[in-house]
This record gives C-alpha cells, sequence and structure tokens, in this order.
C-alpha cells in the first residue's frame, strides 16, 4: 500500500503538504473563502482590483518573494522597490528555477541560480537585459 503523500500526489498531481501555501492562506484569507483563481490573481496583482475577501496589499513585506501556490500552479509573489505587489509563474524563463528562492533588486526580480535579472509581465517572468554581443 502506498503512502498518504504518494496517493495525494497520484491524484492531485502534487503534494499539497509540501509546505508551500495556497495563494490564499498567504494573503491572509479566512479558509472557506472563495477558491482564488490564477487570472484574477494575476489580474489583481498587475493593478485591475483585488482578490475576494482580501487584498494583495498586505501579502508581503518590501523586497521579499515569497513561494505561494493556487492549486499545483507554484507561484511567486513579491514587493518591488517602488512598491508594486506582483505575482508571477514560479519559473525562471532561462532553466525552470524557481524565482521564489530568488531576490528584489529595485524594479526586478533576480533568479538565484544563475543571476538572471527578470521583469515580471504578464504572470511571467522575462529577461530585463539582453547579453552582451
Amino acid at each position: 500500500m502506498a503512502s498518504l503523500s504518494a496517493q495525494l500526489i497520484d491524484e492531485l498531481g502534487y503534494d499539497p503538504d509540501d509546505g508551500v501555501p495556497e495563494l490564499g492562506e498567504l494573503l491572509g484569507l479566512a479558509a472557506g473563502s472563495a477558491p482564488i483563481e490564477v487570472g484574477a490573481a494575476l489580474e489583481a496583482a498587475a493593478g485591475a482590483g483585488t482578490l475576494p475577501g482580501g487584498s494583495l496589499a498586505r501579502a508581503v513585506a518590501g523586497g521579499d518573494v515569497a513561494a505561494a501556490r493556487i492549486g499545483p500552479r507554484r507561484l511567486a509573489v513579491a514587493r518591488l522597490g517602488s512598491g508594486k505587489l506582483v505575482v508571477v509563474a514560479d519559473e525562471c524563463p532561462h532553466d525552470g528555477g524557481r524565482i521564489s528562492d530568488g531576490f528584489v533588486e529595485g524594479e526586478h526580480l533576480v533568479c538565484a541560480r544563475h543571476g538572471w535579472t527578470l521583469e515580471a509581465r504578464n504572470g511571467r517572468c522575462e529577461r530585463a537585459c539582453k547579453l552582451r554581443e
């Protein structure tokens, strides 16, 4: 018989007990609140509004990056130097490393694996500078 964790991973496609909070938990929403959809989280972070039952404004302190998830989808929530809050897929465009392991430098996110400087755009990160030729 497989362990409970193995059964959860098999059924859900991810381990809900891996220590990464649901976005609603990170935002301090009450248990039983309406589920948050990825699109709504990304739109709210881009300035299009707030999430049901709470605001992204209190989610992360200045200069911090935090890991979160909505179901199996991993997200990185960061407060940029200007105070702007961004929610992006927790995946570096370079090699898939976790953005949430990195840090904030002014208005950019920096990937911890190889030091890529990234800009948050439309729920994803893009390289902020071009390679020298």
